[in-house]
């Protein structure tokens, strides 16, 4: 795919489509790799983004209780000492 380079105030940048933003999830910034004469862009990954707002809406639902109880009733904590 050829893309042209463009001037962007005082420096030069490159336009991605949308179809391309939205196919790989690039909102925000991305990152750039370089590697043995090639220049990779690659969409920047954020671990975890968006938990917390989950984590929330599963509490507001009453969707965050445990499962299995922490302690077994037949748990010897003692052999452990």
């Amino acid at each position: 795919m050829d893309v042209s380079v463009i001037p962007i105030g005082n420096s030069k940048g490159i336009r991605l489509s949308k179809t391309i933003l939205d196919k790989y999830n690039i909102t925000d910034s991305i990152e750039m790799i370089l590697e043995k004469g090639y220049i990779i862009l690659k969409p920047k990954s954020v671990p975890r983004d968006g938990w917390e707002k989950e984590f929330k809406k599963m509490h507001d639902n009453g969707d965050d209780k445990l499962l299995i109880d922490d302690l077994f009733t037949d748990e010897d904590l003692n052999e452990w000492i």
